[in-house]
């Protein structure tokens, strides 16, 4: 066999955030690529079903739960990971959080809620796997962006604001670890349905509005992040770090659309 920058085979991938929504569709997609990968959350309960999931595929996996506000639970994931495969290869931050609410009377305990899952817990996942990543010269970061990195989205800010500072806070990872072999990019996902989000934009003016703004004229579906994933993941992305890559059906190419 011919040597295939886009195969996984061979490598370990940590999700973090990785029991549902995007976490666990993008942990399965490593795994169909050839990966062997822990999807690892705070519901146990959860982390073992997707790691049935994950083996049925004919690869291998751990059960190991952690919380991103949690330091520790984050170092004994990484010695979990290391004493089992003897390396991680890639990290998938999916762990995130959002509250809607005028931001005028918002909470500033929500706030700091907010940005603790969705901006520092990433640094943490990022500073503990990162180490492992930088001493081995090789490791693939890939975090879930959004259209609020981008765009004002209405009774959002803290949520807006914390994805803002994740595309900031990719962008510098990157430039301080190329020197290592170390890539952090990271997704960024337009406008998915999930079952988080299915009652707020089924029928409604937020959904129609949405829709609007999407060229395509449809919802995402969360397998199509797959593809972006298992590239920024793969060796044939070795000279692609700092960037936000939008899988958004043209929303953010979107000026007038009809």
């Amino acid at each position: 066999m011919g040597y295939k920058p886009l195969d996984l085979d061979g490598k370990v991938a940590v999700v973090v955030g990785g029991s549902s929504g995007i976490g666990k569709t993008i942990a399965l997609g490593l795994a169909q690529a050839g990966a062997d990968v822990v999807a690892s959350a705070r519901r146990m309960e959860l982390v073992n079903a997707l790691a049935d999931e994950i083996e049925s595929l004919g690869r291998k996996s751990l059960r190991v739960s952690c919380d991103v506000a949690d330091r520790a639970s984050l170092e004994k994931l990484l010695s979990a990971c290391i004493e089992s495969f003897g390396k991680i290869d890639i990290l998938v931050n999916a762990a995130g959080i959002t509250k809607r609410a005028p931001t005028l009377d918002f909470a500033e305990s929500d706030w700091n809620h907010i940005f603790d899952t969705n901006l520092t817990g990433t640094l943490r996942a990022c500073q503990i796997f990162g180490r492992h990543m930088i001493e081995r010269r090789y490791g693939r970061i890939i975090s879930i962006a959004s259209m609020g990195t981008f765009l004002g989205l209405f009774e959002v800010a803290a949520y807006s604001a914390s994805k803002s500072g994740l595309g900031s806070l990719t962008k510098s990872l990157a430039i301080e670890w190329a020197r290592y072999g170390v890539c952090v990019n990271a997704i960024a996902p337009g406008y998915f349905l999930t079952a988080l989000n299915q009652k707020l934009l089924t029928g409604t003016g937020r959904g129609h509005e949405l829709l609007m703004r999407t060229p395509m004229q449809r919802f995402g579906k969360v397998e199509e992040l797959i593809g972006a994933t298992v590239f920024l993941a793969s060796d044939a992305a070795a000279f692609v770090t700092g960037i936000i890559l939008p899988v958004d059906g043209g929303v953010l190419a979107s000026g007038v659309n009809q």
